[in-house]
């Protein structure tokens, strides 16, 4: 008995020291696979942002190259104004005369300095106009992508629960006609209905008269009105604010949410029919908990993935919206210096908002990675 008891102990000791190697190896494979994960996540991060020096450098000489290929900027926006005389001296001192390899080098030497040039129709520093009216574009672009998620998950959802009804015939019209009204012509009938018959709503401008007055009065002003308006502490003035922002932000908020429609219903009625929700359909859970735990928050991966496309959709749709309702931005003043073919200034805009839709689309990659378990880095 006592012989056997010995061999039993001796088996359960060998055993042991057998297993007990294999846990401390188990744990450093998960560390060192975590660590690889990690490491690969953070040089995916890198290389993203690494890519954004090349992209911005081929829009800036692309953009270089195209706005000189109809001559200097003083003769496309002066050149009738003044005689022939002065107009040499002037493309003279500006340097326009040189060489245009010469120019484009010292452009870029300009911009490492922060430094985009001068207009030439009103002899401003191209970066006091960028950070004048920023803020006003940033503005009503997040007001926008506000309207755009809102309408565009809501409506989507809705779509996707009565699938093939009535209701999803008429909302996936709906987003149809989101996609493909021109966004001036959208504009226009807003405020034909609710400014002009209705009188609910300001037809243009981000704020009245007094309520611009009263934004004179903040020390540090921000250019963001809402914010401005919560500084003031005033609720009239921010109500002013608002109201004038429904309809920018309606025009150009529908235009994306057309999109967002699209994107949730298809997706979330492809995850509603995956394996994963027909097993805990088979357990008995309830319909609307598996479409609002199960199949939803895989649907809103692509429509993460799509933001970063449509913030360049969107900026490039608020030259017409600022346009349409006079509301003085970016898109506003690139118009502006369009008409008067003042090529400098109209450069050092397209080069910002070339710039923001990069950096919108490094964020977009680095959320998606942290949230798809598909994507590979």
């Amino acid at each position: 008995m006592s012989a056997r008891s010995s061999r039993v102990t001796h088996q359960h000791t060998q055993a042991e020291a057998v297993e007990s190697p294999k846990k401390p190896a188990k744990g450093k494979a998960g560390a060192a696979k975590k660590n690889r994960l990690s490491g690969g996540f953070f040089r995916f991060v890198i290389t993203r942002f690494l890519l954004i020096i090349p992209t911005v450098f081929i829009l800036v000489t692309v953009v270089f190259f195209v706005m000189r290929a109809t001559g200097d900027p003083i003769t496309a926006a002066q050149g009738g104004r003044l005689s022939p005389d002065e107009l040499q001296r002037r493309i003279h001192e500006a340097g326009y005369d040189r060489p245009l390899l010469v120019q484009y080098v010292e452009y870029l030497g300009n911009l490492l300095h922060g430094d985009l040039g001068t207009t030439v129709t009103d002899n401003q520093p191209v970066i006091s106009i960028l950070t004048r009216y920023g803020a006003a574009t940033f503005e009503l672009a997040i007001l926008a992508l506000i309207v755009a998620l809102v309408v565009g998950i809501v409506l989507g959802r809705i779509a996707a629960k009565h699938r093939d009804r009535l209701a999803d015939a008429g909302i996936r019209t709906f987003a149809i006609l989101c996609y493909a009204t021109p966004v001036f012509f959208l504009g226009l009938m807003l405020k034909l209905v609710f400014s002009v018959w209705l009188g609910w709503l300001p037809s243009s401008g981000r704020a009245s008269l007094a309520s611009q007055a009263q934004f004179d009065r903040l020390i540090r002003p921000t250019g963001f009105y809402i914010i401005d308006a919560l500084q003031l502490g005033d609720p009239a003035v921010l109500l002013d604010v608002l109201r004038h922002a429904v309809l920018p932000a309606l025009a150009l908020g529908l235009l994306t949410a057309g999109v967002f429609i699209r994107l949730v219903r298809t997706n979330v009625i492809s995850t509603y029919n995956s394996g994963y929700v027909e097993a805990a359909r088979s357990r008995g859970v309830s319909e609307k908990r598996l479409l609002s735990k199960h199949a939803w928050k895989p649907a809103l991966i692509p429509i993460i993935t799509v933001m970063g496309m449509q913030i360049a959709v969107m900026l490039a749709g608020a030259v017409l919206t600022e346009t349409t309702f006079e509301w003085k931005g970016l898109g506003f003043m690139l118009s502006n210096y369009l008409k008067a073919r003042d090529f400098v200034a109209v450069q050092g805009i397209v080069i910002l908002i070339a710039i923001i839709v990069s950096v919108a689309n490094f964020i977009v990659d680095v959320v998606s990675a942290l949230i798809d378990p598909r994507v590979r880095y």
